[in-house]
């Protein structure tokens, strides 16, 4: 536990933990911090209006580095910048209030961010745990292929994992996270600090545990392919001119597709199952992978195994 002492002097790093509905897990999220090699941080836990956290971050009153902010509900990218701005350090780090630190995390990104001044954000590998994948790397899902350029993070080619750290000083430059947005305002931001010149460091280790819960994806995929295409569209118009502008149309289309098979799985759930084939169908069936040719086909062929095939979708 810290002193007194230790949270009067300003921290290396303010780590900023989201919490809202994440109350049961929040403490392997609390704990991780405290098991770290470095003890020069600052914790903000943002309860985005969710009244459960307070009990949840009671166990950790006596523990000055841990500061708890309790807000309206104004949505993920809100409660992030709340934090941010009340946060002391010339570093932040993002923390979801259901996930954890390996405990060598802090030490390591900062090392990582401070190797140069062009070094705007550092991000790393992590590890499963929970629900399934326990124990497997997230890259082995989510490429990361060095170099993390621009390019690459808008095709998806570098995926930029959570547990990022990201100079204060360049977070606030590029106003923060978009409120607007309801999901992937994480790759919004990266795509903007990249745009504005920083550079992304990478470490290729798993510093952190990213948990996984029973249906968390396929219960706002429509609400991310749509801001997904939100953003790709909105970093090709600020792209104009750059060699950048076309992997940003490339996936402006790519999500709008992704977006209509969304909708056409939404329509099978919901009973409209021809409607919903239709859809599967007219999405671009080209660049569908074989095993989703496949199974459109034998939809199309015998509507009444729709339902199966997408539920045997949603477990693997």
């Amino acid at each position: 536990m810290g002193t007194q002492s230790t949270v009067e002097k300003t921290p290396a790093i303010s780590v900023i933990i989201p919490a809202y509905g994440v109350g049961s897990m929040l403490a392997d999220a609390l704990d991780s911090l405290l098991a770290q090699d470095r003890h020069d941080w600052e914790a903000i836990v943002i309860d985005d209006g969710d009244a459960r956290i307070a009990d949840a971050v009671a166990p950790y009153s006596g523990e000055p580095r841990i500061r708890f902010m309790q807000t309206d509900n104004g949505g993920l990218p809100t409660a992030r910048n709340r934090a941010i701005a009340q946060a002391r350090a010339p570093l932040i780090s993002l923390l979801d209030g259901d996930d954890a630190y390996q405990p060598g995390y802090i030490s390591k990104m900062i090392a990582a961010i401070e190797a140069s001044p062009k070094i705007g954000f550092a991000s790393c590998d992590a590890t499963y745990f929970g629900h399934d994948r326990v124990g497997e790397r997230f890259s082995a899902y989510c490429a990361q292929q060095q170099p993390a350029t621009l390019e690459r993070v808008l095709r998806r080619e570098f995926n930029v994992f959570i547990c990022t750290t990201i100079r204060r000083e360049a977070i606030l430059a590029i106003g923060g996270f978009d409120p607007t947005l309801k999901s992937v305002e994480d790759l919004d931001a990266w795509l903007r600090l990249l745009e504005a010149g920083w550079e992304l460091a990478y470490v290729a280790e798993p510093l952190a545990r990213y948990r996984r819960r029973p249906g968390q994806m396929s219960s706002n995929n429509l609400v991310m392919h749509q801001s997904a295409m939100t953003v790709f569209e909105r970093a090709a118009q600020r792209l104009a001119g750059r060699p950048e502008q076309a992997a940003a149309n490339e996936m402006t289309l790519h999500s709008a597709r992704l977006l209509e098979i969304e909708r056409g799985i939404r329509k099978i759930r919901d009973g409209a199952v021809d409607d919903g084939i239709a859809l599967l169908h007219n999405a671009d069936i080209r660049k569908h992978s074989l095993r989703w040719r496949l199974a459109i086909w034998m939809m199309r062929i015998a509507p009444r195994l729709a339902g199966p095939l997408i539920r045997f979708r949603d477990r693997v």
